[in-house]
Protein backbone atom coordinates (compact mmCIF):
# COMPACT_ATOMS: atom_id res chain seq x y z
CA UNK A 1 0.00 0.00 0.00
CA UNK A 2 1.21 3.62 -0.78
CA UNK A 3 0.59 6.36 0.49
CA UNK A 4 -1.33 9.33 -0.90
CA UNK A 5 1.45 11.91 -2.87
CA UNK A 6 0.73 14.48 -0.91
CA UNK A 7 1.35 13.01 2.54
CA UNK A 8 4.46 11.53 1.11
CA UNK A 9 5.65 14.61 0.32
CA UNK A 10 5.37 15.68 3.85
CA UNK A 11 6.54 13.14 5.57
CA UNK A 12 9.66 12.89 3.22
CA UNK A 13 10.56 16.81 3.63
CA UNK A 14 10.27 15.98 7.42
CA UNK A 15 12.24 13.33 7.66
CA UNK A 16 14.78 15.12 5.21
CA UNK A 17 14.86 18.01 7.99
CA UNK A 18 15.42 15.10 10.85
CA UNK A 19 18.56 13.58 8.96
CA UNK A 20 19.87 17.15 8.42
CA UNK A 21 19.84 17.49 12.68
CA UNK A 22 21.25 13.79 13.00
CA UNK A 23 24.30 15.25 10.58
CA UNK A 24 24.59 18.02 12.78
CA UNK A 25 24.93 16.34 16.03
CA UNK A 26 21.16 17.22 17.08
CA UNK A 27 19.50 14.00 17.97
CA UNK A 28 16.87 15.45 20.45
CA UNK A 29 15.97 17.62 17.56
CA UNK A 30 16.33 15.54 14.71
CA UNK A 31 13.75 12.57 17.17
CA UNK A 32 11.61 15.79 17.50
CA UNK A 33 11.30 15.81 13.85
CA UNK A 34 10.80 12.38 13.48
CA UNK A 35 7.93 12.24 15.63
CA UNK A 36 6.74 14.63 13.82
CA UNK A 37 6.79 12.81 10.58
CA UNK A 38 5.51 9.41 11.90
CA UNK A 39 2.56 11.43 13.21
CA UNK A 40 1.71 12.60 9.66
CA UNK A 41 1.08 8.80 8.73
CA UNK A 42 -2.57 7.99 8.22
CA UNK A 43 -3.23 5.29 10.75
CA UNK A 44 -2.79 2.28 11.28
CA UNK A 45 0.97 4.09 11.44
CA UNK A 46 2.68 0.64 11.54
CA UNK A 47 0.92 -0.36 7.70
CA UNK A 48 3.32 2.09 5.85
CA UNK A 49 6.90 1.39 4.70
CA UNK A 50 7.52 4.99 5.65
CA UNK A 51 6.69 3.79 9.81
CA UNK A 52 9.75 1.89 9.31
CA UNK A 53 12.37 4.27 8.02
CA UNK A 54 10.82 7.30 10.23
CA UNK A 55 11.31 4.56 13.48
CA UNK A 56 14.58 3.16 12.77
CA UNK A 57 15.54 6.95 11.94
CA UNK A 58 14.10 7.96 16.07
CA UNK A 59 16.00 4.63 17.19
CA UNK A 60 19.20 5.34 15.57
CA UNK A 61 18.98 9.51 17.23
CA UNK A 62 17.99 7.44 20.41
CA UNK A 63 21.32 5.29 19.85
CA UNK A 64 23.61 8.71 19.55
CA UNK A 65 21.86 9.99 22.80
CA UNK A 66 23.32 6.58 24.35
CA UNK A 67 19.36 6.23 25.27
CA UNK A 68 19.12 2.63 24.58
CA UNK A 69 15.77 1.36 25.93
CA UNK A 70 14.13 4.33 23.56
CA UNK A 71 16.54 3.13 20.79
CA UNK A 72 15.67 -0.68 21.63
CA UNK A 73 11.86 0.17 21.87
CA UNK A 74 11.48 2.29 18.71
CA UNK A 75 13.66 -0.66 16.22
CA UNK A 76 11.79 -3.27 17.84
CA UNK A 77 8.56 -1.21 16.30
CA UNK A 78 10.58 -0.57 13.11
CA UNK A 79 10.48 -4.42 12.65
CA UNK A 80 6.87 -4.95 12.78
CA UNK A 81 6.62 -2.47 10.16
CA UNK A 82 6.54 -3.39 6.41
CA UNK A 83 10.24 -4.40 5.39
CA UNK A 84 12.31 -3.78 9.12
CA UNK A 85 12.43 -7.80 9.63
CA UNK A 86 15.51 -8.75 7.81
CA UNK A 87 16.36 -5.10 7.40
CA UNK A 88 20.56 -5.37 7.80
CA UNK A 89 20.54 -2.15 9.25
CA UNK A 90 17.59 -2.24 11.72
CA UNK A 91 19.47 -5.72 13.24
CA UNK A 92 22.52 -3.81 13.25
CA UNK A 93 21.45 -0.99 15.48
CA UNK A 94 19.11 -3.47 17.43
CA UNK A 95 22.14 -5.92 18.01
CA UNK A 96 24.58 -3.20 19.03
CA UNK A 97 21.78 -1.84 21.65
CA UNK A 98 20.94 -5.31 23.10
CA UNK A 99 24.78 -5.39 23.71
CA UNK A 100 24.71 -2.02 25.29
CA UNK A 101 22.05 -3.01 27.70
CA UNK A 102 24.06 -6.54 28.30
CA UNK A 103 21.52 -8.79 26.66
CA UNK A 104 24.05 -10.93 25.47
CA UNK A 105 21.93 -14.08 23.37
CA UNK A 106 19.42 -10.92 22.26
CA UNK A 107 22.64 -9.23 20.76
CA UNK A 108 23.80 -12.18 19.29
CA UNK A 109 20.47 -12.59 17.40
CA UNK A 110 20.80 -9.13 16.25
CA UNK A 111 23.82 -8.73 14.72
CA UNK A 112 23.89 -12.09 13.18
CA UNK A 113 21.07 -10.97 11.33
CA UNK A 114 22.35 -7.77 10.11
CA UNK A 115 25.63 -10.03 9.21
CA UNK A 116 23.54 -12.49 7.44
CA UNK A 117 21.85 -9.61 5.56
CA UNK A 118 24.73 -6.76 5.06
CA UNK A 119 27.83 -9.04 5.39
CA UNK A 120 30.81 -7.93 6.90
CA UNK A 121 30.59 -4.24 5.45
CA UNK A 122 27.82 -3.56 7.47
CA UNK A 123 29.98 -3.17 10.21
CA UNK A 124 32.83 -1.07 8.51
CA UNK A 125 31.79 2.08 9.69
CA UNK A 126 30.81 0.86 13.61
CA UNK A 127 33.34 0.10 16.99
CA UNK A 128 35.09 -2.88 15.95
CA UNK A 129 34.16 -4.69 19.09
CA UNK A 130 30.83 -5.33 18.02
CA UNK A 131 32.08 -7.63 14.97
CA UNK A 132 34.57 -8.89 17.61
CA UNK A 133 31.73 -9.69 19.98
CA UNK A 134 29.72 -11.65 17.25
CA UNK A 135 33.36 -13.32 15.79
CA UNK A 136 33.45 -15.18 19.50
CA UNK A 137 29.72 -16.32 19.35
CA UNK A 138 29.14 -17.49 15.76
CA UNK A 139 31.14 -19.07 12.72
CA UNK A 140 31.96 -16.12 9.57
CA UNK A 141 33.63 -16.39 6.66
CA UNK A 142 36.72 -15.02 6.03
Amino acid sequence: MELDDSIYARVTDVCDIAEQRIEAGDYASAIRAYQDAYALLPDPREQWEAATWILTGIGDAYWYLDNYESARDSLIQAIRCPGGLGNPFVHLRLGQVEFELGNEPRAVDELARAYMGGGAEIFQSEDPRYLRFLAEHIKMEN
